[in-house]
């Protein structure tokens, strides 16, 4: 199992938010938040902080019971914009602590150092902004250069991409070394899960649904998912994943169906293990 102190910190199951815009995030986030999800994960760069902001607001849910996300997006990695860029987020989710800001991306090109925006993340912490930090999408030489500038307890998780067609396993095995919570965004692989034979065949076998299956092999490792979905019945279906108990067998077959298939992969995208 993963790191035993952000887990037990960061819910393994939360609402992702990528691709949702306006309207769309609002709503999506007020019936996650109205069916029981506590996490909710947003970014900077997603553009929709302020309708995330709305939701949550207008839910009646105590703030003391959620556990908000934000992502610090490249362009504002520097000494000067950082912290300025946390507290807009902050404004635009009219919240004044996120529970986990994460460095969304690391430094394309290395442009701006990672002591810089390691340090000012580090700041944010000290001046209340937020509870945790830690990474997305970086690799193992990333985080080894991350635990040697602020040490491994400073990285509550690094988020990336995993689902059954990209199984990341050498990440989650230095992970699992190393004690590093992960999180996994994209699980469902943008819903391709949903037209896998194994899985369904898996799924059907235990009265489920492929994404249930998916996330239930995810969070046996002690992976968090942050799925994003605007259809109630598929976030009703998704907080239903931690009650599916899959065999060894069960295991084995999601194992093979590793392809390396990754989705996001931006130009600017470090060189992945």
């Amino acid at each position: 199992m993963m790191k035993s102190t952000s887990e037990s910190m960061i819910p393994p199951i939360g609402m992702g938010t990528f691709r949702l815009k306006g309207d769309d995030a609002y709503q999506a986030v007020s019936t996650a938040l109205e069916l029981g999800y506590r996490h909710i994960d947003t970014a900077q760069i997603y553009g929709n902080e302020q309708d995330v902001g709305r939701a949550i607001a207008d839910s009646g849910v105590p703030r003391s019971d959620l556990f908000v996300t934000t992502k610090i997006w490249t362009d504002n990695f520097t000494q000067d914009k950082l912290i300025p860029s946390l507290r807009e987020s902050l404004d635009k989710l009219q919240l004044d602590q996120v529970d986990l800001t994460l460095i969304h991306w690391p430094s394309p090109g290395g442009k701006v150092p990672m002591q810089e925006y390691l340090g000012e993340l580090m700041k944010a912490r000290e001046q209340g902004l937020t509870r945790l930090t830690g990474v997305s999408n970086f690799t193992i030489d990333l985080l080894n250069e991350a635990f040697e500038l602020v040490g491994p307890d400073n990285i509550a998780t690094n988020q990336v991409e995993i689902h059954p067609f990209l199984q990341n396993r050498k990440l989650v095995e230095f992970a699992r070394e190393e004690d590093l919570h992960l999180t996994a965004y994209m699980p469902l692989a943008v819903g391709k899960v949903m037209q896998d034979e194994t899985l369904d065949r898996i799924a059907e076998e235990h009265g489920a649904t492929p994404p249930q299956v998916v996330m239930a092999w995810l969070m046996r490792q002690g992976i968090a998912v942050i799925p994003s979905s605007t259809k109630r019945l598929h976030l009703e279906s998704n907080l239903e994943a931690n009650r599916v108990q899959l065999t060894a067998d069960d295991l084995n077959f999601i194992h093979q169906l590793d392809r390396g298939e990754r989705i996001a992969n931006p130009d600017f995208a470090p060189e992945w293990d």
